[in-house]
């Protein structure tokens, strides 16, 4: 009833946003005396920042289509390489003829797997990640789908369907590829690699990396975990799933909604976003375009938010948050035990963040304790100060300090000659 009600509540203020789109554009024409006065920008500034916090905000677009290497601009398409009914694999393709002008001869740089986390937002929010590793790797990104728009017939999505689409993925990526889970992704990767390894599939990944991933939540909880743990897996049956309203193309699918997730987000830090939207009305006002902007871009992406499927919510909440599966050596998948002990050749490395208030100091470290028969010269963690959840993958201090570690975390594990021979 309450994903019914919040589809009702975006039809009654459509007749509003009409009158507020109205209002806005007559008074930023050039010629309106009215919008050079006082009352006329308070006004505008009202309309627009009614606009802004009663539409709803989709999926936004990628907008990578050039990067630099040696200071040479090199086109990038994205193209998708994979898919499946829940996801599509991209790759950022970096054009040929512009990598052999920025370099001055043929270069293979290591494929690179970012998994992106499946927990209210798109893949995405991984832009500047993508946009840091471009220049030398080959990157490929998970898009995952939005359940809404999955119809029921294509069936159900679980923890257990989305550790083998990792595997399908690294499969289609062919050998000694470096895989990189981001945030949720850590456990069912873990899984992946580890299934991989015990069958000794000649397409297991030369490394995996690990960052602010919820490996062990029961090392330094947060207040996410804390919560996971109070309330009884029924609860969250009952209070987090509801069924997906027509017109939407998954009518009647089961899910864990975009929007329930995305207010518990808010509630942990509510004064933040208050004084952003206060300030963002104030420069409405002025007419201060360049904050205005960083406002609507940050905003843009962090309010676009899609639906998970009740079975792999639930299933996260009660093996990964409650029960701790995998960190507890039980994971099961399709009937076979998850044995991270099994991986002995792929590199591993772990990054957390000092303020990190979702995945605490500890839990991506745990990487390390499951995976013992890892050779300690295979192996790296890092924590990096002065940041929180986010910062851990993107950002400045990403840019600066983090990335160039993944980078030589890679290379270091990275062959050359094997890849020529791979790719031709």
């Amino acid at each position: 009833m309450l994903y019914h009600l919040y589809e009702l509540s975006h039809a009654a203020v459509r007749p509003l946003r009409v009158l507020a789109k109205t209002n806005a554009n007559l008074l930023s024409l050039p010629f309106n005396p009215a919008a050079y006065s006082v009352p006329g920008r308070f006004s505008a500034a009202t309309s627009n920042f009614f606009l802004s916090v009663t539409r709803r905000y989709g999926k936004p677009d990628w907008g990578i289509d050039q990067t630099r290497i040696n200071g040479y601009p090199v086109r990038v398409k994205e193209k998708v390489v994979w898919e499946n009914d829940f996801c599509r694999l991209l790759h950022f393709k970096r054009k040929k003829k512009d990598l052999l002008a920025a370099h001055g001869h043929r270069r293979y740089d290591p494929r690179v797997l970012l998994v992106a986390p499946l927990s209210g937002h798109y893949a995405t929010l991984l832009r500047g990640t993508v946009e840091a590793m471009l220049p030398e790797h080959e990157v490929y990104v998970t898009d995952w789908e939005d359940a809404r728009n999955v119809p029921v017939g294509l069936g159900r999505f679980d923890l257990n369907d989305y550790v083998d689409y990792v595997i399908d993925m690294l499969h289609h990526l062919g050998p000694a590829a470096h895989v990189i889970g981001i945030c949720q992704p850590g456990p069912p990767v873990l899984a992946a690699v580890s299934l991989m390894a015990a069958a000794q599939d000649p397409n297991r990944p030369a490394t995996m990396t690990f960052m602010g991933s919820p490996i062990d939540t029961r090392r330094s909880p947060t207040v996410p975990n804390k919560l996971a743990m109070e309330r009884s897996y029924a609860w969250f049956e009952q209070n987090m799933i509801y069924s997906v309203p027509w017109p939407n193309p998954g009518v009647m699918r089961r899910v864990y909604p975009g929007f329930l997730q995305l207010g518990g987000f808010i509630t942990m830090n509510p004064r933040s976003h208050l004084e952003a939207h206060e300030d963002y009305f104030n420069h409405l006002v002025e007419g201060d375009c360049d904050s205005i902007q960083k406002h609507r871009e940050f905003y843009d992406e962090y309010l676009a938010v899609l639906d998970l499927t009740e079975e792999f919510y639930l299933q996260t909440i009660r093996e990964v948050f409650q029960d701790h599966h995998l960190a507890r050596g039980v994971f099961r998948h399709r009937g076979e035990l998850v044995q991270p002990g099994a991986i002995t050749d792929v590199a591993l490395m772990t990054v957390e963040g000092e303020k990190d208030d979702i995945s605490g100091i500890g839990q991506t470290q745990a990487a390390h304790d499951l995976c013992g028969n890892i050779p300690a010269a295979k192996r790296f963690d890092y924590v990096q100060p002065g940041v929180g959840h986010y910062g851990v993958f993107n950002g400045r201090r990403f840019r600066s300090e983090v990335q160039p570690r993944l980078r030589d975390f890679i290379r270091s594990h990275f062959d050359w000659k094997r890849e020529a021979d791979y790719r031709g």
